[in-house]
């Protein structure tokens, strides 16, 4: 008798039952073996990211399937807020995923769409031959697929800055996340995350999500920008990835053993 499965809670679930910040990294490096020691790290969140990273369909799913082990929760960066790629990330058993660069209310529906099947959206129907439904072996995946799925969108313009409490009042979008690094750069300011002008409007989407009753997460590498953040009332946030964790740490190896070839320079971070 085929085994009928039961879904993990989604990302969407973990936030409403969360009683303090959750934290998380990105998975970076495309290795299905790094992801799983990320996973079992006591992180709350791995970030398996597809739009800055040399990461493809399969090791997405090698990814997730590695993780699926470990009590944290993945979730999957788009490369782009396109309906076939997402409906290729749902289908491959991706059951949250985030979608970069949205920066209105209007885009922010249409990825609504094209995570839920007709009539609710536009979603293509092919659960039965994908991993998302276990090949039908979850009871009722079609009629509840809407439940099983959560959508964050991503803040990075001020185009996004300007419409947040629009874009976080939608129906259907679970999260946002903001991302310090292009929102500097959409405002002039490139490569300076903890400018006060950005930290400040960083913080206004914070505000601007709680009022809506939409948690708000933010990439804050720096702790003490972390820290800040989550005092101000950041649902998560996500402080590491596993490649800036390896640089970091064989530059420590080689200033311990070889020394520092040139201490002038401090690398940027997300």
């Amino acid at each position: 008798m085929p085994i009928r499965l039961t879904p993990s809670p989604t990302f969407a679930d973990r936030l409403r039952a969360a009683d303090r910040a959750l934290y998380g990294m990105w998975s970076c490096a495309g290795s299905p073996l790094v992801a799983e020691i990320c996973a079992g790290s006591g992180l709350d969140i791995l970030l398996i990211d597809g739009e800055h990273s040399p990461i493809g369909l399969e090791s997405i799913l090698a990814q997730l399937q590695a993780a699926a082990g470990y009590p944290v929760v993945p979730v999957v960066r788009a490369p782009i807020g396109d309906a076939v790629i997402l409906k290729q990330l749902l289908d491959l058993g991706a059951q949250n995923v985030l979608v970069p660069m949205v920066s209105s209310a209007r885009e922010a529906e249409e990825m609504v769409r094209a995570v839920r099947y007709p009539p609710l959206g536009v979603r293509g129907v092919g659960s039965a031959l994908a991993r998302s439904s276990r090949w039908s072996r979850i009871p009722d995946y079609l009629a509840r697929a809407h439940e099983l799925v959560s959508l964050t969108v991503q803040i990075e313009t001020t185009d996004g800055l300007h419409a947040a409490g629009a874009i976080a009042a939608v129906e259907g979008v679970d999260a946002l996340l903001v991302g310090p690094a292009d929102l500097a750069a959409s405002m002039g300011l490139l490569g300076q995350q903890d400018h006060p002008d950005v930290v400040a409007a960083v913080e206004s989407v914070i505000r601007a999500g709680r009022e809506a009753g939409t948690p708000v997460g933010v990439n804050a590498f720096d702790p003490a920008m972390a820290a800040r953040y989550a005092e101000a009332g950041a649902a998560y946030v996500l402080v590491g990835s596993d490649v800036t964790l390896l640089a970091r740490a064989s530059e420590g190896l080689t200033s311990r053993f070889i020394g520092d070839a040139d201490s002038s320079s401090t690398p940027a971070s997300y």
